[in-house]
């Protein structure tokens, strides 16, 4: 008897065309600046993006001995804040994707959320692996944290996001910034994040084929970002082998229940739990890896675009409340 496909009947003719112009990765597709041109040649969106008040792109101060970042500011529309504020992270495996890749993304964060979104062009691999990215992250959160006044933000109410590689990056930074004391963090949004190198879980046997991202992609990218020496098991690498996870900031993780990561992303979200760390998920088992990018798509998309929100929304809250749990991250 045939397998029967446990993607969401909603997804799968979105899942069969993305797959169709994704690059085969380390299968027939083996260069990154090959596998970015092809990407760089797939249709656009033909959806609006999502309106916000303003966008500016900049460079940022980097990492000490690293280039400037470039980051590009959301600012929504309304009056004058203070705004929560959102570090966000794109994902791509640390080797794909860019700022404009998940700009609607990050426009839908800023409108619907009416925060200040930071997105951060991080240094990419193989060009630069292990540990530029993160260094990067880092030093952009740090960043934001130090111009919060002039980003119209509330320093109490700063969150980092970001989605797969982003979501592995977001967690990273939450332990750094704690283990180094600073800068405060409110929240950590993780949607379907990396969090485990080895690439071991059940889900990467289940969802190894057939939804999108496979188990060869997730393979390909490590190569590419840890290059032939780096370690798998290094915790600013797979966040839920870090030996203490106590006193990291609230979380909220999303997972795709066909996803290679969708294991990963909920083991996370339980180690954090028996930390002491505040957790809550949502979780969608008829999705697919990337399904977070097409709210005009997917009704589940939609569902976990309005939880985020609400996180974030419930960041700021907390700090008029002057310490109430509030939203779905308490």
């Amino acid at each position: 008897m045939p397998t029967p496909d446990r993607l969401n009947p909603q997804a799968r003719p979105l899942v069969d065309a993305m797959t169709t112009v994704f690059p085969d990765l380390g299968g027939t597709v083996t260069d990154a600046t090959e596998a970015r041109r092809i990407l760089a040649a797939a249709p656009t969106s033909p959806f609006p993006p999502p309106v916000v008040g303003a966008v500016e792109d900049r460079e940022i101060p980097g990492a000490p001995g690293g280039p400037p970042i470039p980051v590009r500011i959301y600012r929504p529309e309304g009056g004058p804040g203070p705004r929560p504020v959102v570090v966000f992270f794109h994902g791509g495996g640390w080797v794909i994707c860019d700022l404009d890749s998940h700009d609607s993304t990050a426009r839908a964060l800023c409108r619907d959320a009416g925060a200040v979104v930071v997105s951060v062009d991080y240094r990419l691999a193989p060009e630069h692996r292990f540990p530029a990215a993160v260094d990067d992250a880092y030093a952009a959160l740090c960043w934001v944290a130090g111009h919060v006044a002039e980003l119209g933000a509330d320093a109490a109410a700063l969150s980092v996001a970001g989605d797969s590689a982003g979501g592995n990056l977001a967690a990273v930074v939450a332990q750094i910034a704690r283990d180094e004391g600073g800068p405060a963090i409110a929240r950590q949004i993780l949607v379907y994040p990396a969090t485990d190198a080895r690439q071991k879980t059940g889900s990467f046997d289940d969802n190894a084929d057939g939804y999108f991202l496979t188990a060869a992609h997730c393979a390909w990218f490590r190569e590419q970002y840890l290059g032939p020496d780096g370690d798998p098991a290094d915790p600013r690498v797979s966040p839920l082998l870090a030996d203490d996870l106590t006193g990291l900031p609230p979380a909220h993780v999303v997972t795709a229940g066909c996803d290679p990561l969708c294991d990963e992303g909920r083991a996370y979200a339980s180690a954090l739990r028996d930390a002491g760390v505040p957790v809550t998920e949502s979780r969608f088992p008829g999705m697919f890896h990337g399904f977070f990018g097409f709210p005009e798509l997917l009704d589940d998309a939609r569902r976990a675009l309005a939880d985020v929100v609400e996180v974030i929304v419930s960041s700021g809250r907390d700090r008029k409340n002057d310490g109430d749990a509030g939203g779905r991250a308490g």
